[in-house]
Protein backbone atom coordinates (compact mmCIF):
# COMPACT_ATOMS: atom_id res chain seq x y z
CA UNK A 1 0.00 0.00 0.00
CA UNK A 2 1.24 3.11 -0.89
CA UNK A 3 2.71 5.51 2.31
CA UNK A 4 0.14 7.16 3.91
CA UNK A 5 0.70 10.93 2.79
CA UNK A 6 0.96 9.98 -0.94
CA UNK A 7 -2.49 8.12 -0.84
CA UNK A 8 -3.68 10.92 1.67
CA UNK A 9 -2.49 13.53 -1.10
CA UNK A 10 -3.93 11.74 -4.25
CA UNK A 11 -7.56 10.39 -2.73
CA UNK A 12 -7.83 14.30 -1.24
CA UNK A 13 -7.48 15.83 -4.86
CA UNK A 14 -9.89 12.69 -6.49
CA UNK A 15 -6.64 11.82 -9.04
CA UNK A 16 -7.50 8.81 -10.28
CA UNK A 17 -4.29 6.39 -10.13
CA UNK A 18 -3.59 2.63 -9.76
CA UNK A 19 -1.53 1.29 -6.92
CA UNK A 20 0.59 -1.93 -8.20
CA UNK A 21 2.52 -4.32 -6.45
CA UNK A 22 6.05 -5.81 -7.99
CA UNK A 23 8.70 -8.07 -6.82
CA UNK A 24 11.25 -6.09 -5.00
CA UNK A 25 13.68 -4.20 -7.49
CA UNK A 26 15.54 -1.50 -6.68
CA UNK A 27 16.78 0.28 -9.22
CA UNK A 28 14.83 2.40 -11.83
CA UNK A 29 15.22 0.03 -14.69
CA UNK A 30 14.33 -3.38 -12.42
CA UNK A 31 11.52 -1.93 -11.56
CA UNK A 32 10.32 -0.84 -15.44
CA UNK A 33 11.38 -4.66 -16.32
CA UNK A 34 9.35 -5.57 -13.41
CA UNK A 35 6.41 -3.82 -13.75
CA UNK A 36 6.20 -3.86 -17.27
CA UNK A 37 6.55 0.16 -17.69
CA UNK A 38 8.84 1.52 -20.05
CA UNK A 39 11.79 3.08 -18.91
CA UNK A 40 10.99 6.57 -20.20
CA UNK A 41 7.57 6.17 -18.39
CA UNK A 42 9.36 5.13 -15.48
CA UNK A 43 9.76 8.45 -13.15
CA UNK A 44 13.02 8.34 -10.48
CA UNK A 45 13.58 10.48 -8.39
CA UNK A 46 16.58 11.79 -7.23
CA UNK A 47 17.98 13.67 -4.13
CA UNK A 48 20.05 16.61 -4.99
CA UNK A 49 21.43 19.25 -3.08
CA UNK A 50 20.56 22.56 -4.94
CA UNK A 51 22.89 25.71 -2.84
CA UNK A 52 23.15 23.14 -0.23
CA UNK A 53 18.87 22.96 0.03
CA UNK A 54 17.42 19.58 -0.37
CA UNK A 55 15.28 19.42 -3.51
CA UNK A 56 14.31 16.38 -5.56
CA UNK A 57 15.32 15.93 -9.65
CA UNK A 58 12.76 13.65 -11.09
CA UNK A 59 13.37 12.06 -14.36
CA UNK A 60 12.74 9.29 -16.59
CA UNK A 61 14.21 5.75 -15.39
CA UNK A 62 16.00 5.81 -19.14
CA UNK A 63 18.05 9.06 -18.34
CA UNK A 64 20.73 10.42 -16.34
CA UNK A 65 20.69 13.64 -14.64
CA UNK A 66 23.32 16.02 -16.16
CA UNK A 67 24.36 18.04 -12.49
CA UNK A 68 25.51 20.53 -14.78
CA UNK A 69 22.48 21.24 -17.31
CA UNK A 70 20.06 21.28 -13.57
CA UNK A 71 22.22 23.80 -12.02
CA UNK A 72 22.31 26.43 -15.45
CA UNK A 73 18.30 25.59 -15.97
CA UNK A 74 17.74 27.17 -12.35
CA UNK A 75 20.64 29.56 -12.00
CA UNK A 76 22.03 27.56 -9.12
CA UNK A 77 25.70 28.34 -8.15
CA UNK A 78 26.23 24.34 -7.26
CA UNK A 79 24.42 21.14 -7.68
CA UNK A 80 25.78 17.91 -6.32
CA UNK A 81 23.84 14.21 -5.51
CA UNK A 82 22.80 14.16 -2.14
CA UNK A 83 24.09 11.40 -0.11
CA UNK A 84 21.88 8.77 2.01
CA UNK A 85 22.66 9.75 5.29
CA UNK A 86 21.88 13.18 4.16
CA UNK A 87 18.23 12.90 3.54
CA UNK A 88 17.18 9.20 5.10
CA UNK A 89 15.06 11.23 7.99
CA UNK A 90 13.44 13.60 5.92
CA UNK A 91 11.52 10.57 4.33
CA UNK A 92 10.29 9.04 7.60
CA UNK A 93 7.86 6.34 6.41
CA UNK A 94 9.37 5.43 2.97
CA UNK A 95 12.19 2.96 2.16
CA UNK A 96 15.28 4.94 1.25
CA UNK A 97 15.67 5.63 -2.89
CA UNK A 98 11.83 4.77 -3.03
CA UNK A 99 10.52 8.23 -2.24
CA UNK A 100 7.75 9.18 -4.48
CA UNK A 101 8.59 12.07 -6.32
CA UNK A 102 6.14 14.55 -4.69
CA UNK A 103 8.45 17.17 -2.97
CA UNK A 104 5.33 19.35 -1.88
CA UNK A 105 4.62 16.27 0.82
CA UNK A 106 8.23 16.79 2.26
CA UNK A 107 8.78 20.61 1.80
CA UNK A 108 11.01 20.30 -0.79
CA UNK A 109 11.20 22.13 -4.70
CA UNK A 110 10.86 19.45 -7.76
CA UNK A 111 12.57 19.40 -10.74
CA UNK A 112 11.01 17.72 -13.58
CA UNK A 113 12.70 16.54 -17.01
CA UNK A 114 11.26 17.84 -19.75
CA UNK A 115 11.60 14.14 -21.08
CA UNK A 116 9.26 12.72 -18.24
CA UNK A 117 6.36 15.78 -19.07
CA UNK A 118 6.11 14.37 -22.76
CA UNK A 119 4.13 11.27 -21.16
CA UNK A 120 0.64 10.81 -20.79
CA UNK A 121 0.77 8.86 -18.05
CA UNK A 122 4.01 8.44 -15.33
CA UNK A 123 4.31 5.52 -12.60
CA UNK A 124 6.59 6.17 -9.38
CA UNK A 125 8.25 4.60 -6.28
CA UNK A 126 5.11 5.02 -3.55
CA UNK A 127 7.66 4.50 -0.55
CA UNK A 128 8.86 0.91 -0.97
CA UNK A 129 10.59 -0.87 -3.38
CA UNK A 130 7.37 -3.51 -4.28
CA UNK A 131 4.94 -0.80 -5.00
CA UNK A 132 4.03 1.90 -7.71
CA UNK A 133 1.69 4.73 -8.27
CA UNK A 134 0.69 5.21 -12.45
CA UNK A 135 -1.21 8.06 -12.97
CA UNK A 136 -1.67 10.82 -15.49
CA UNK A 137 0.98 13.29 -15.61
CA UNK A 138 -1.42 16.00 -15.41
CA UNK A 139 -2.60 15.34 -12.60
CA UNK A 140 0.98 15.40 -11.30
CA UNK A 141 1.92 18.29 -12.36
CA UNK A 142 -1.25 19.87 -10.91
CA UNK A 143 -0.88 18.37 -7.63
CA UNK A 144 3.11 18.94 -7.41
CA UNK A 145 3.71 22.03 -9.36
CA UNK A 146 7.10 20.70 -10.64
CA UNK A 147 9.89 22.96 -12.62
CA UNK A 148 9.99 21.48 -15.75
CA UNK A 149 13.25 21.99 -17.42
CA UNK A 150 15.76 19.98 -19.31
CA UNK A 151 18.34 18.58 -17.19
CA UNK A 152 18.26 14.32 -17.89
CA UNK A 153 20.32 13.03 -21.04
CA UNK A 154 19.58 8.98 -21.92
CA UNK A 155 21.66 6.77 -20.44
Amino acid sequence: MPVKKLRELLDKNNVKYIAMSHSPAYTAQEIAASAHIPGKELAKTVIVKVDGNMAMAVLPASHHVDLDLLANAIGAGKVVLAEEHEFRELFGECEVGAMPPCGNLYGMDVFVADALAEDEEIAFNAGSHTELICMKYADFERLVQPKVMKFAIPA
